[in-house]
């Protein structure tokens, strides 16, 4: 007679067979990819993070495009240039779903968003940032004012600038009101919960509901956020003739067919905040390292400003075409920090079949932009810092198609403002290296160039010293 230990063991042992079979039977519906433990999916071979690293060694043995396992959800990977744009552009509205296991916010706002919400949401916001004056001259005197408080801050301090007053600015078209705590601690928590949710994403899909705290930082914020329209409804008929965010929002949600509502507003307030300080202030922070340790390049910049524009011009977007080196700099700064390393998840809207593999319905895509970023098969240097990726023999500046630091398709949401970012950090980079030469500081060899994970990959602390020219 079998004993209760006995028992107990054949019982486990039967249910990990039936487990890993049931795997074994799912797995022939994906593309392929490293085999999966029952109950854990493929979370041990990743040590339970999904690593661009790791994803790159997997596509070696599996090919371009394979199945992960989180427990028992399934994520397809998509890897290099090739497998990135065939599914982001080719297939791109069958792979434009939002993935409603990490949506805390009933689908709102343009990131979490789906279908007609979602078109009319970024519809709504690609509109505003354009009566803004994102592209247009009205938006280079804000960024000329933005970058000119940054080399008085660094004259007067040696120190950095704080990255939340181009947001304020841009959002309240005034001074960031230091006074107010209300908003310096809604931007504090804001900050606090992406890191979070950044650092929540690395874990097991069906963890996500026992942890309370994320929801509890997902509440505080939406009640912080919402001070700002609060204040702003307060303000609304003496500032109706201006045409920025709140205004328009408040304005165009009183139609009745309009997806406009609070919910909505402070979503989209978090999309800004993300798009409008993180990423910038991150890939600026990257700029100004690379300089230090590229100083030669940094020598070449200048000198490109001096000949071709001198020393006090006030520098607009438009001055990039006769800057190309500068150009180049800039564009490799971005490809090279690769701040963002895998896009915001999405989720197949239908069975699809791509690159020859079929894709179930509700399936997790996970486009790898790092393994864009740095495709041997499109950058002569992947692994090197080198502006001439992005000039010709002349020294012209050229265009890369493996260039996606913003995203790509239309379906697949290519951040909405790719525009102002690229004119905050031409405007901003050229001007800081027109008044300053970036050096580390005495007896200071080298620099920690690892990036640090969080909401972006950002550099480790360093120091530097701004020397006026």
């Amino acid at each position: 007679m079998l004993t209760v230990s006995e028992v107990l063991v054949f019982f486990v042992v039967s249910l990990l067979l039936i487990e890993f079979l049931k795997f074994q039977w799912m797995r022939r519906r994906f593309p392929p990819g490293p085999t999966p433990y029952p109950f854990f999916g493929n979370l041990l071979q990743m040590n339970f993070k999904v690593h661009h690293e790791h994803l790159k060694k997997m596509a070696k043995i599996h090919g371009n495009i394979f199945t992960l396992w989180f427990s028992n959800t399934p994520a397809v990977v998509l890897q290099g240039f090739h497998a990135v744009k065939e599914g982001l552009t080719a297939h791109a509205e069958d792979v434009a779903g939002s993935l409603k296991v990490l949506n805390l916010h009933q689908e709102k706002s343009v990131m979490f968003s789906n279908g007609h919400l979602w078109k009319q949401q970024r519809r709504f916001g690609i509109a505003t940032m354009r009566k803004m004056g994102v592209g247009k001259k009205d938006q280079d005197y804000l960024l000329q004012e933005v970058a000119a408080d940054l080399v008085e801050y660094l004259q007067e301090t040696n120190g950095t600038a704080e990255s939340q007053k181009s947001v304020c600015a841009t959002w309240w078209k005034c001074e960031t009101p230091q006074q107010d705590h209300r908003i310096r601690n809604s931007c504090l928590v804001l900050y606090i919960y992406i890191y979070m949710y950044v650092k929540l994403y690395n874990i097991p899909v069906y963890i996500y509901w026992s942890l309370s705290v994320l929801l509890h930082l997902s509440k505080f914020y939406c009640h912080n956020a919402s001070y700002f329209c609060v204040e702003k409804k307060k303000w609304f008929t003496s500032f109706v003739h201006h045409n920025f965010l709140f205004n328009s929002y408040l304005q165009t949600k009183g139609d009745a067919h309009a997806t406009y509502d609070e919910v909505n507003l402070m979503q989209t307030l978090v999309d800004l905040f993300i798009a409008g300080t993180e990423t910038t202030a991150t890939t600026l922070m990257w700029a100004l390292l690379y300089m230090v340790i590229y100083p030669e390049i940094q020598e070449k910049v200048q000198k490109e400003l001096d000949a071709v524009v001198g020393c006090s011009h006030v520098f607009c977007y438009e001055d990039r075409k006769k800057l190309p080196y500068t150009n180049a700099v800039i564009h490799e700064i971005q490809r090279y920090s690769n701040i963002i390393l895998i896009a915001l998840p999405r989720a197949s809207m239908k069975d699809t079949d791509l690159m020859g593999y079929h894709i179930p319905k509700n399936t997790i895509v996970l486009a790898n932009i790092d393994s864009v970023l740095a495709d041997p098969e499109k950058w002569e240097t992947p692994d090197q810092f080198n502006p001439g990726h992005f000039l010709d023999e002349d020294g012209n500046f050229v265009n890369r198609e493996a260039f996606l630091p913003f995203g790509i398709g239309k379906w697949h949401r290519v951040c909405m403002g790719e525009l102002l970012a690229r004119m905050e950090l031409f405007v901003v980079f050229s001007t800081l290296l027109q008044a300053f030469t970036f050096t580390l500081p005495e007896g200071v060899k080298e620099v920690n160039t690892k990036f640090v994970f969080g909401s972006t990959m950002k550099p480790p602390p360093y120091q530097l010293c701004a020397i006026p020219r």
